[in-house]
């Protein structure tokens, strides 16, 4: 446990005395209660200043500086929420923004339509609507309620975003035909979208007493939403204080527009900036030094992009991530991507050296891509014989260690929630809900709390939904495999929960399911892509629906206010994917070919195919267990049990040293993207993160209060709206060919393509006609 840093006395003594010389009892009564409290708040959360607690109960306040400085600490209950006006917008982004991101989904590069976005256009339409609509009641429901009030600002820009991004399921249809040529009816598709986008929704429900209502589940994502929300609307709060300078409201829009004009240089005219490989473009021809240094199918090491884009593609913003956590990433981005994959790669390890170093696809012993028609019977089952006569499945060693780390990744977090959350999850189970801790907690204990019973009903209706899908179609999925995959989600929401809410970083289960679907149902792809789904993504939109609940819980939205606003909100956007998908699938040809015209390539699609093949048609059986190519991978399990007993035993002697920032489930799934992400996505990220979160934050804390979470909304808004003028103004207008003969072809735009990098070279290459591999398997 970490020590206290300062004494009460110390910290009272700060303070100003009363008429009389002495204290307010009020407020010592306050310092033993922070005090108390800290330990627990702190158990796991070494970026939190002690003093800067005592300050925040004093004023009362969040005991958090980086919840001060973007949420206010007041509510006006009377403020218009839940209205006509709110639910009508609410709809309208519920449609446009998933409609526009299931499109773009499938495109490489994508664009990404954010909550942000929603979040910016949604302010001017309220204003407007307040402004020229009529104030006319229609039975007993007013149509213009006054002022476009920031709650229901936060209600729109919730349903906007809580299903804004593709939903989890759809690859699962889109693997079905692109793979599999199966292609079931919308019942099917419809029943299994809803099902596994809303049974997370009832289990995060649950969980809210321990990842949304205790003042150390911070979820710093959501710090960024706020600052904008508070800015925009000019709210006041104790957090920013007297710092002079310019207004946040102006220093946000210089920053939009200036993050909008820059993204057109690396994002139309000069793409080398965003891919400044710059040591490949000194030696294109250079086997070794493009593996290295590449961005496209190396490892990266030319550390540089100017493109907010590459930045911020792993989608939690630098300036969002605690720093410590940032440098956890970095440590765990260099030991096992720059210095184990090399060694790996050049040792041949895996008959590595025959493919590239870095790649998202699955390979056969010629180096070519795996044919999994291959090795499939006509009823979508594994076929021994034929995959015997074929070839052994082979990754590149990124995409290997991937996998590794997400194994190490499963038992760090149990043994982590074991060793440094026991405390807080046996406290937090034994609270009632109205035990309240800091100032916002105590404001939102006046609405009325969702009733657990709501939680049950919706979990009993998806969960028959479920049952309805697997039985009434040829899934190959057994009912008890359904039950299996909602277990294990269950039993991670709490440890993986709140890693996410204190670091910004979420462990993903969809390894660990694809490990055990493997082995209990071997040789049926659809039913491995279904577990996998239920297992992982119910998790997932749990903790989206605690995450949502938390912002609501920051901006005192009603709670009952929230859930149907995220119920219907996901039902409405999940439903405007499955219609976009079918769309494009009878209408774009040759929808998810390596060469679509249009760059409809589905790269997620390909990984989710990939996957299917690994460890559903092939199974792990035959990739992992003793004897076989990647058994090796086995010792990550055992690599994270050990490492967080191990920080944990040094802190317990050391509690105030630099172990206490030593956090291995981050370490080992920071880096989760990878591939298809590539250095150029990691190491700007943190060391733009070093700059804001550790050098500004402790030296100017003052400018990081004010202006931190302004700027990164700032260039996320900025950097979306270019995004979407780009690609409809630039790229997708006269079938791409604007700007064809002049922009695409100059060496700005071509010079990263143009090297062995660009080209995805291997070490060794297969002659002509020839294999790779071992001579049985």
């Amino acid at each position: 446990m970490l020590g206290f840093s300062s004494s009460p006395s110390r910290i009272m003594s700060t303070y100003e005395h009363n008429s009389e010389g002495s204290f307010e009892k009020s407020d010592a009564e306050k310092v033993n209660a922070v005090i108390e409290h800290l330990p627990l708040a702190d158990f796991d959360d070494p970026n939190i200043d002690k003093d800067e607690a005592i300050v925040g109960v004093l004023e009362d306040d969040s005991p958090y500086p980086e919840v001060r400085s973007a949420v206010a600490n007041t509510d006006d209950m009377s403020m218009p929420c839940s209205t006509f006006r709110a639910w009508t917008m609410g709809f309208i982004w519920a449609i446009i923004v998933p409609g526009l991101n299931q499109f773009f989904y499938f495109r490489y590069p994508s664009v990404t339509i954010s909550g942000i976005v929603a979040q910016l256009l949604a302010f001017p339409m309220g204003r407007a609507w307040a402004r020229f609509l009529p104030d006319v009641t229609i039975y007993g429901v007013s149509l213009n309620p006054g002022p476009f009030s920031i709650k229901e600002h936060v209600l729109v820009t919730i349903m906007a975003s809580v299903g804004s991004q593709s939903a989890y399921a759809t690859d699962i249809v889109a693997v079905q035909r692109t793979y599999y040529n199966q292609i079931f009816n919308f019942s099917y598709q419809w029943l299994m979208v809803m099902s596994t986008q809303m049974i997370g929704f009832s289990l995060g429900g649950v969980m809210r007493r321990f990842l949304v209502q205790p003042p150390s589940m911070i979820w710093p994502a959501n710090l960024v939403t706020c600052a904008l929300f508070n800015t925009l609307h000019a709210q006041v709060y104790t957090g920013v204080g007297n710092r002079g300078g310019m207004s946040r409201e102006r220093f946000f829009t210089y920053v939009f527009f200036g993050s909008c004009a820059w993204y057109f240089v690396p994002g139309y005219l000069f793409q080398a900036l965003s891919v400044f490989s710059w040591v490949c473009w000194i030696a294109p021809n250079n086997v070794v030094v493009n593996q290295l240094f590449g961005y496209e199918s190396g490892l990266g090491m030319s550390l540089l992009t100017f493109d907010w884009a590459q930045i911020n593609y792993i989608s939690n913003s630098p300036l969002a991530s605690p720093w410590w956590s940032e440098a956890n990433v970095l440590a765990g981005f260099i030991a096992f991507y720059w210095f184990l994959c090399p060694i790996l790669y050049y040792t041949n390890t895996w008959y590595s050296k025959y493919l590239p170093i870095l790649s998202r696809l699955s390979y056969d012993n010629t180096g070519a891509p795996y044919n999994v028609t291959a090795i499939l019977n006509p009823d979508m089952t594994f076929n021994a014989t034929a995959y015997e006569e074929y070839s052994p499945l082979f990754l590149s060693t990124t995409f290997a260690i991937s996998y590794g780390l997400s194994f190490a990744s499963i038992t760090a977090t149990i043994m982590h929630a074991i060793l440094f959350f026991r405390k807080q999850i046996w406290t937090q189970s034994r609270r009632s809900m109205h035990e309240q801790d800091d100032i916002h907690a105590r404001l939102m204990s006046k609405y009325p709390q969702v009733p657990d019973w709501w939680y049950a009903v919706m979990f009993l209706i998806t969960f028959v939904m479920g049952i309805v899908v697997i039985e009434a179609w040829p899934t190959n999925f057994p009912v008890w495999g359904f039950i299996i995959a909602l277990l294990i989600a269950f039993f991670y929401i709490v440890p993986i929960g709140m890693i996410q809410a204190i670091t910004n970083q979420q462990i993903g289960l969809n390894v660990i399911t694809e490990l055990v679907v493997g082995y209990a149902i071997p040789g049926r792809p659809l039913a491995m892509m279904m577990f996998k789904t239920w297992g992982y993504i119910t998790m997932a939109q749990a903790l989206q629906f605690a995450s949502d609940f938390k912002l609501g819980h920051y901006m005192k939205i009603p709670p009952r206010t929230m859930f149907w606003a995220q119920v219907s909100a996901s039902v409405l956007s999940a439903t405007v994917q499955l219609g976009v998908q079918a769309w494009m699938f009878t209408n774009i040809p040759d929808m998810c070919s390596v060469d679509q015209k249009d760059g409809f390539v589905c790269p997620s699609t390909s990984v989710f195919g990939t996957a299917s093949v690994i460890w559903g048609a092939i199974g792990p059986a035959r990739q992992f267990s003793s004897g076989q190519l990647y058994n090796s991978l086995m010792w990550f399990f055992l690599l994270g049990t050990i490492c967080p007993v191990i920080t944990w035993l040094i802190s317990l002697k050391y509690p105030n040293s630099w172990i206490r920032y030593v956090n291995f489930p981050v370490i080992f799934t920071g880096t989760g993207l990878m591939p298809p992400a590539t250095a150029v996505n990691y190491i700007p990220w943190v060391m733009t993160g070093f700059v804001f979160q550790y050098i500004i934050r402790r030296h100017h804390f003052s400018w990081w209060t004010k202006y931190n979470y302004v700027l990164s909304a700032g260039l996320d808004a900025g950097l979306a709206f270019a995004i979407v003028l780009i690609f409809f103004i630039l790229q997708f207008p006269k079938d791409g060919t604007i700007g064809a003969n002049t922009v695409a072809k100059w060496w700005g735009n071509n010079v990263f393509l143009n090297t062995l990098d660009g080209k995805g070279v291997t070490y060794y290459s297969v002659p002509e006609g020839g294999t790779f591999g071992p001579s049985t398997w």
